[in-house]
């Protein structure tokens, strides 16, 4: 593993008096690697190259430029449990999911693969006699992708693969919390054999690296996952100078759990939903809205699996949930706690850092109940293992609670009620639904994203994700002999 910033086909050591630490948050004391920060000339210096490497990649076929992500995705296969291994250790979430978290990004790099089979357009008939008219994709240019910390490998590779299948060049800025496993990547498209300064990887902050990039003149493209506050001043910024930009932002998930659900599948979709990840996911179940007479049993059933599961270091096989990934967001995950317990809601279980586990930032798996939806536990991001319970009499006002907040990712509901479902994926104001099943997941051929505060811009993954790092081009080609273009007839 490298432990420096890659452009232009080489890996180097910033010059810079700034060091980040990449410390195991299960483990404070494993310090994991040392990475220099880079710097504002380093980013330009990232950009030239894209720039410079931009022009043959464009000319490279389709069908090639995916021959490189299918290597790509061979060799991380052969890889899978040591990226999973370095995953957990500096982000903190369980082996297991780790490891689902690179086949994942490994299904991805498959899809955008078979892309470069199908980067074509459409023809159209004109209303001009003799003439050909259709469209075509293209690539725009230079791309500045910016991912978050919580999903290092998978996020990263659902950007940069349709960028790179499309032909464009790209500047990558990884989460300073987990820049291992961005190195990785790197090292993996290298391999693959990507040509120098077609993938750039700059470590460094979001007040340097960050704000070179969104104000770039020649980054035409900006793609950003990451908090509400951060995206739309980004947004703002890129957006003023003409720049494309999509920013998939935060999430405030419901399940809706009506009087027939089956309450054991709810509950085990909401352990998972809630606790996963140590909830640190934006599609995270962090409400539940359910039916007076269903609630107490389903609490009850939350609870048991709430106190069974088991906290710790995420590379012990027994245990069910890691650490939240730093001090701040361990911070702020009690915060929210003792905010809830001083608006009224009844704490049901957890609400503390659990014993035994001294060195590293481990938050019990929390449950409130009888939380109204005017409190800021159950309005507000938190961004950890907290679970908020409110209670609804029937799917309208289950509904109106469900999108009384400023997000709209995902949700989902449990019911056997057909006329329920439709009701409710009609209604609900979010941009995914799942039914009688967890509020989380995604796969690489189905979009991803959200309305209202979640999302700005087009969707990621599938084809919209490829499609967003493009420009449609319209052709008319006239055939007919005659000069200018020929009258309608």
């Amino acid at each position: 593993m490298q432990s420096g910033s890659y452009i232009d086909g080489k890996w180097f050591q910033p010059k810079s008096e700034r060091v980040v630490k990449n410390i195991n948050p299960a483990d404070t004391k494993d310090v994991i690697a040392e990475f220099p920060m880079a710097t504002a000339a380093d980013t330009e210096r990232a950009i030239d190259a894209a720039r410079q490497a931009f022009a043959g990649w464009k000319k490279t076929p389709g069908p090639e430029r995916g021959r490189v992500l299918w290597r790509a995705a061979d060799i991380a296969r052969q890889r899978v449990d040591e990226i999973a291994r370095l995953m957990t250790r500096e982000e903190g979430k369980i082996f297991r999911e780790a490891r689902g978290e690179v086949m994942k990004g490994i299904s991805l790099m498959e899809y955008y693969a078979g892309a470069g089979f199908r980067m074509g357009g459409k023809t159209f008939p004109s209303e001009v006699r003799d003439t050909f008219t259709y469209t075509i994709r293209q690539p725009v240019g230079v791309v500045g992708l910016i991912s978050p910390w919580n999903f290092p490998w998978a996020i990263p590779v659902w950007k940069s693969a349709p960028a790179l299948v499309a032909g464009n060049a790209v500047v990558f800025k990884p989460a300073s919390l987990t820049p291992a496993t961005a190195a990785v990547l790197a090292e993996i498209y290298e391999e693959a054999g990507l040509p120098p300064g077609v993938f750039n990887l700059v470590i460094g902050s979001g007040s340097e690296v960050g704000e070179v990039m969104v104000s770039s003149p020649h980054i035409p493209i900006i793609s950003f996952t990451g908090s509400n506050e951060i995206g739309r001043a980004l947004h703002i910024k890129a957006a003023s100078r003409g720049a494309k930009v999509t920013c998939e932002m935060g999430g405030k998930n419901a399940v809706i759990v009506m009087a027939d659900a089956d309450l054991e599948k709810a509950a085990v979709a909401i352990r998972d939903g809630a606790f996963g990840s140590t909830g640190q996911r934006c599609t995270a179940t962090s409400r539940v809205i359910a039916a007076e007479p269903v609630k107490a049993e389903l609490v009850e059933r939350l609870a048991a699996f709430a106190k069974g599961i088991k906290v710790g270091s995420g590379l012990d096989e027994s245990v069910d949930m890691g650490p939240a990934v730093d001090e701040s967001q361990f911070n702020t995950n009690l915060e929210y706690i003792e905010m809830a317990k001083s608006e009224g809601a009844k704490l049901v279980t957890g609400g503390g850092k659990p014993e035994g586990l001294p060195d590293g930032y481990f938050v019990e798996p929390t449950i409130f109940d009888d939380v109204k939806p005017e409190m800021r536990i159950f309005q507000e991001e938190v961004f950890g293992p907290v679970l908020s319970v409110a209670t609804a009499n029937n799917l309208e006002e289950a509904l109106e609670v469900a999108n009384s907040v400023e997000f709209g990712l995902t949700t989902s509901i449990f019911t056997q009620d057909i006329n329920h479902v439709m009701k409710f994926i009609d209604e609900v104001e979010t941009g995914m639904v799942h039914i009688n099943e967890p509020t989380i997941g995604g796969e690489a051929q189905l979009p991803f994203g959200g309305v209202k505060s979640t999302g700005v811009g087009d969707r990621e993954m599938s084809e919209e994700g490829l499609h967003f790092f493009t420009e449609l081009k319209t052709v008319f080609i006239n055939y007919s002999g005659e000069s200018g273009r020929a009258m309608i007839r």
